[in-house]
């Protein structure tokens, strides 16, 4: 075996494995399933075991643009014989389920090859959770100004419309009462502060930007969603459809030179808190990129007042607490910068440091 294609089952392996402890069997069972039948006699295979880059999910994270293809496939009725096996029907044999998917691999090349051209989009709501504690923590320290919201790798920009979900945090309420999408994660320690956060603006860029008013943008999205979470699909629909009402503003960008352009250092917005916010969108970026994006924060940070303030928010796989999401919120005009909360990457649990 050569060391590409044993670093791709190995990547097959370790996703089925964070799969099943993150409560998605069916989706561990396949990338079990996968990583075994690949082999170089077809062009899916080769593309998948020569892979040039790094397959697990520190790089390219292959075996989810595999699964999110064949998923995609069997929601739009591709894959009749497979779809006996998928979600929600009960979780199949292995054996049986592994036989099935042997079959209907070579007939699907052409629609799955695609798949494996583009990083996973998974703009998940639920990561608004820890961003809309921030901003409750920022509209308590500036005086409850309306904020401009700017977000660094938006996909779609589910994150951008987070008021008008119904968030449960704690102790405090924010958002919109009664939406379609409720956000409630686990939540240890107090609650974030109670104010009102509302929204002036709302920008966002991605290297791969989707359009949630296009049906192929919206199916995409809904394909990385792990079949048999229901919850999370039905959430993931709600906030399309809330996102596809009033569409936010996207870019199609590299996050180091979108920051520098859409945030002017000199531009102030008197009464309005310019905010810099990201989810889960950078633990992979080029240290070149970081820096620069700091920098650029900091500069932006300088011109700041009390009157026209400055955020920059971000809940990232932090390797100072071992890899787990930190919230961290750095506010200007003072700079100060703290550790809000930690939780899962995927924020189903957060606890409270405020």
């Amino acid at each position: 075996m050569t060391p590409a294609a044993e670093a791709a089952r190995n990547a097959f392996a370790v996703q089925a494995s964070a799969c099943h402890e993150r409560g998605s069997p069916f989706t561990g069972l396949l990338c079990e399933a996968l990583g075994r039948i690949l082999d170089h006699s077809t062009e899916l295979g080769r593309r998948v075991l020569d892979w040039p880059g790094r397959p697990d999910a520190r790089g390219d994270s292959v075996p989810l643009r595999l699964a999110a293809g064949l998923h995609a496939l069997v929601r739009r009725g591709g894959l009749p014989h497979l779809a006996a096996f998928w979600p929600p029907h009960p979780l199949p044999e292995a054996g049986a389920f592994e036989a099935a998917l042997a079959t209907a691999l070579p007939a699907t090349e052409a629609d799955l090859l695609p798949w494996l051209d583009r990083a996973p989009q998974t703009n998940e709501p639920m990561r608004s959770a820890p961003l809309m504690a921030g901003l409750l923590a920022v509209a308590a320290a500036t005086g409850g100004r309306s904020f401009s919201l700017h977000e660094i790798g938006a996909s779609a920009g589910l994150m951008l419309m987070l008021d008008r979900y119904e968030h449960c945090l704690g102790g405090a309420t924010a958002g919109t009462p009664g939406a379609r999408v409720r956000i409630a994660p686990g939540w240890e320690g107090s609650g974030p502060p109670k104010a009102r956060v509302r929204v002036a603006c709302r920008h966002g860029c991605d290297l791969d930007p989707l359009d949630v008013t296009h049906p192929a943008d919206r199916e995409r999205l809904l394909a990385y969603v792990w079949p048999d979470q229901a919850e999370r699909l039905a959430r993931l629909e709600a906030a399309i459809d809330i996102a596809a009402a009033d569409p936010p503003r996207l870019d199609r960008a590299d996050a180091a030179d979108w920051t520098e352009a859409a945030l002017d250092p000199a531009k102030l917005e008197p009464g309005v808190t310019r905010v810099l916010m990201h989810a889960v969108a950078l633990q992979y970026a080029p240290e070149t990129t970081l820096a620069r994006i700091a920098a650029h924060a900091a500069r932006v940070g300088a011109k700041a007042t009390g009157h026209s303030p400055f955020a920059w928010l971000r809940f990232e796989a932090d390797p100072a607490y071992d890899e787990q999401g930190s919230l961290r919120l750095t506010l200007w005009p003072d700079g100060s910068e703290r550790v809000l909360a930690l939780g899962d990457t995927h924020a189903e649990r957060l606890r409270w440091l405020g």
